[in-house]
């Protein structure tokens, strides 16, 4: 039954395809010169729509699919040319049209046309229709987006259009939780939603747009249907339901308001079916809008983080989720050249997860197995999230602008994890029960301070400064049977061995730059840089030994404790030169700098001061308005921070124990970036391709000691270069206005170079990825998606592969229910089939709503074939890993929404 229907969907889409005659010419101006990106659009006469629209390719040329034997009215408009409708007569033959326009003094009709085309291009701005591609299946706009061509959304909420990711997303001009694109894509309303326009070299300075090269960035604006400015707009949705034998509910209302004044957006979400707004990837990855201000410095100083591993699986992949989620973000034009705006956001998540997992640690320079440790594992987890940003932006003029915001991050997160582990070394064989608890509060405070000045024509002004301050405090317990290492001051005559550790770190950093353009023609400028990073920390650790007693015996010794402080100091100059010569962009430079780094702890103090040469160059060849080839060349000092430098023992589990070393330098990475990029809006072709090749020399690597499962480890400079080699394509198309397919390849090959038992090894892994879909887009019919992806795993000791055909149906009918359903089958196998694993993922929702009506009811159900668990695998510097993960069972949810 399920192939009959398949194949029916196919063949109707199939003959759907057949039935049409083309409309083929080119539009020029009345001097014969080919016109390129003419809107070309044919208004059946009869129905009154838009059966078939095109844009111009760089040769003029246009192609329209129409239904044979009908008029219609073809319209053609052309920004500073005068419109021009003709009426077309199909029969069953193909028919040619050149079109010729004239020169217009006014561009009004352009506009209007532009408002009605399902795709334009006005300068760097793609602008959507988004009722030309809605079926009515749609609810957020992350539905709306997927059906765009050349718009791709992954299951994160990332958008990317034309191979670049989205980096801020805006509602009516205005931050949407500043430019967050998951709360957006998941959330706002897909029936408010009448534009999508993509900001291509997208610069949120206005001052330094022409100066700086912003060929990378990609925003994206929502403009909304008039209908939902200046009025409250949003849903209220409500759902119980079951899941196996336990009660299932879900509440998530959402409100909007937006006026040309302020804009308010509030967002909840309480659930216990595994929804997560925010996940902690989310939280600890979003920066709040704050700019990488210090990127083409030349220099990187990162300030790692002490997390501990908790929560951080998979969007909806564990046994259990339970969430509480609510955000409210705001902004409001105090008077036209001032702006306040600010978000907070507070998630609160239970979770449960269980784990079976089998790790295989390699001989030195070998695929053979050492030892292995099977683990069954459960964790029962608590994250608390709070985040909060204030930002304030003062532009009274064009030529001045004084920002300032301020962002503060604030969790609680808490794991207990018992588990069963089997270890097996030499073909012994032990088992034992452990039992680790995990907790900590991180605290962080960011603030930004930018001033931007145009003196003149000539001479442009911008000052930046950035501080951070930091607290961070994990604390971890192990309590086991054995005892898997030999601590100075430990006492080993207890029946269990139960150890504690208590770490804080504090950091406070400061970047500060100062940059100054000199115009020197219309198309070339010289940027002078002065910077300074500065960033001060300390690290405190202490460790202890709970007896059998419930006496605590203090392990404080020098080896098991640290008390250290470090400063870093980086001065630097920087000089870039870009220029403009015709298709090309060049735009090379080079900072000096000087560094200097001050550790102390055990009673001395270890100082580094050196200076370096670092150079850079970035060169564009603008082919065509929409095709382009981009190189990028960089050589950057990279530094650690005081984590990998405290000399003291610090565990990272309980059969993992790691010390630093005071005496690391810096890495130095040298980067070879190379993308290709063109959209060709007559036929919605997409083509995209990145290579980057990365030589990372002096790296801080891992000087690993086993003791069958247990490791001790230190880092140090190797001798011996990292290379990566990395790079991703993707090809796609529209046919028509009803059918999209795309092609996709992702590859990475990296070598690293690591110390293992005193034996320097060298471990390559190599992923491959590969995807192709197609899908249908019908007003009036059922549309099907249809794709198939392989992931290759190739490392040291086996290959892994993952077969992944997938399927989607959604079909609007009756003016009022929306069906739809998704299937994805994973077949997960290594090359021995030793592992070989089959499950798949069977979702479906009807719902019913009529027209004009508010209430929406839904029926939906997640995990239908009731699948147990799903598979991964992961490569480390000197071992294997295979797990499997219980997921959450089958859901049936009634749900009742009312739109506001």
């Amino acid at each position: 039954m399920k192939n009959l229907l398949l194949f029916a969907l196919v063949f109707v889409s199939l003959f759907s395809f057949a039935q049409t005659v083309k409309l083929e010419g080119t539009v020029s101006d009345t001097k014969n010169i080919a016109l390129e990106m003419v809107n070309v659009m044919a208004v059946n006469q009869t129905t009154k729509a838009m059966d078939s629209y095109a844009i111009t390719n760089d040769k003029g040329k246009y192609s329209l699919s129409l239904k044979p034997n009908t008029t219609y009215t073809v319209k053609i408009s052309f920004l500073g040319m005068q419109s021009k409708e003709i009426e077309i007569q199909t029969t069953t033959i193909a028919i040619s049209k050149n079109i010729a326009l004239e020169e217009s003094a006014t561009e009004l009709d352009g506009v209007e046309i532009i408002r009605e085309m399902p795709v334009s291009i006005k300068g760097d701005t793609i602008v959507y229709n988004a009722d030309s591609f809605k079926t009515g299946t749609e609810r957020k706009l992350e539905d709306v987006l997927k059906k765009l061509p050349g718009v791709e959304v992954n299951a994160d909420g990332e958008i990317e259009v034309e191979g670049k990711k989205v980096t801020k997303l805006m509602v009516e001009g205005k931050d949407f939780f500043d430019g967050d694109t998951k709360l957006g894509v998941k959330n706002i309303p897909a029936d408010a939603i009448d534009k999508v326009q993509v900001l291509r070299n997208f610069n949120e300075n206005s001052i330094l747009k022409n100066v700086e090269n912003n060929e990378e960035n990609v925003a994206m604006n929502i403009k909304l249907k008039s209908g939902k400015k200046n009025f409250w707009f949003g849903d209220i949705t409500g759902g119980i339901g079951v899941g196996h034998t336990d009660f299932r509910y879900v509440a998530n209302p959402k409100l909007f308001y937006y006026s040309p004044k302020y804009s308010i957006n509030l967002i909840t979400n309480f659930n216990n079916i595994g929804e997560l707004p925010l996940t902690v990837q989310d939280y600890f990855k979003l920066t709040g809008g704050f700019r990488g201000m210090m990127a083409k410095g030349g220099s990187v100083f990162n300030v790692s983080s002490n997390d501990l591993g908790i929560s951080l699986l998979r969007n909806n992949r564990a046994k259990e989720i339970e969430t509480k989620f609510g955000a409210a973000n705001f902004s409001y034009n105090v008077n036209k050249a001032w702006n306040l705006s600010g978000f907070g956001i507070m998630s609160s998540s239970i979770t449960d997860v269980e784990t079976l997992s089998q790790t295989n640690f390699l001989k030195p320079n070998s695929s053979e197995i050492q030892s292995t440790e099977n683990r069954k594992e459960t964790a029962h987890q608590k994250s608390d999230l709070g985040m909060f940003k204030l930002s304030s932006l003062y532009k009274p003029s064009t030529n001045f602008q004084l920002d300032y915001d301020i962002l503060t991050k604030i969790s609680k997160q808490e794991e207990d994890s018992p588990l069963l582990r089997e270890t097996i070394v030499k073909g012994i064989s032990e088992t034992e029960l452990i039992n680790t608890t995990k907790n900590q509060d991180p605290v962080s405070v960011n603030q930004n301070l930018s001033l931007f000045y145009t003196l003149n024509e000539k001479n442009i002004f911008a000052v930046e400064t950035q501080h951070l301050y930091q607290e961070e405090d994990p604390f971890y317990n192990a309590n086991l049977k054995s005892q898997p290492f030999k601590l100075v001051g430990y006492d080993e005559n207890q029946n269990r061995n139960d150890i504690s550790q208590n770490r804080f770190v504090k950091t406070s950093k400061i970047d500060a730059k100062i940059d100054y353009f000199y115009m020197l023609t219309a198309k070339s400028n010289i940027n002078i840089t002065l910077g300074n990073t500065f960033s001060d920390q300390n690290f405190n650790s202490n460790m202890y030994q709970i007896l059998d007693d419930k006496t605590v015996n203090e392990l404080d010794s020098q080896a098991n404790t640290n008390d250290v402080s470090y400063k870093f100091n980086d001065a630097f100059i920087g000089l870039h030169y870009k220029i403009l010569a015709g298709k090309f962009t060049f735009t090379p430079g080079v900072s000096f700098h000087s560094f200097n780094m001050t550790d102390t702890q055990r009673g001395s103090d270890y100082n580094q001061s050196f200076t370096r040469f670092l150079p850079d160059l970035l060169a564009i060849y603008q082919i065509k308005k929409a095709e382009s080839l981009t190189y990028n060349f960089s050589y950057t000092n990279n530094f650690t921070d005081i984590n990998q430098l405290a000399e003291g023992f610090v565990f990272s589990n309980y059969n993992s124990l790691r010390k630093g070393s005071r005496i690391l330098e810096n890495a130095t990475n040298i980067q070879h970036s190379l993308r290709y990029f063109k959209y060709n809006m007559f036929n919605l072709e997409n083509i995209t391709a990145f290579l980057n090749y990365s030589k990372r020399i002096d790296a801080i690597k891992t000087a690993a000691i086993f003791d069958g499962v247990n490791q001790t480890s230190a880092p140090f400079n190797s001798d011996f270069a990292d290379e990566t080699i990395s790079g991703n394509g993707t090809y796609g198309r529209s046919f028509l206005k009803n059918y999209k397919a795309s092609l996709a390849a992702n590859i990475n090959w990296s070598l690293f170079n690591n110390r293992q038992n005193g034996i320097n090894i060298a471990n390559e892994s190599f992923t491959q990825s590969y995807t192709m879909r197609a899908s249908t887009n019908y007003k009036n019919m059922p549309n099907l998606e249809l794709g198939y992806n392989i992931v290759i795993n190739n490392y040291a000791d086996n290959v892994f592969y993952t077969d992944k055909p997938f399927a989607k149906l959604d079909y609007y009918f009756l003016n009022a229910f929306s069906f739809v359903t998704e299937y994805e089958f994973y077949h997960y196998y290594n090359t021995d089939k030793t592992v070989n694993n089959e499950y798949d993922f069977l979702s479906a929702s009807l719902i019913y709503q009529k027209k004009d009506s508010k209430f929406e009811y839904k029926i939906s159900g997640t995990n239908l074939l009731n699948t147990k668990s799903i598979n991964d695998d992961s490569f480390s510097q000197f071992s294997t890993r295979t797990s499997q993960y219980t997921v959450q069972p089958r859901y049936l949810i009634f749900s009742l929404k009312y739109n506001i």
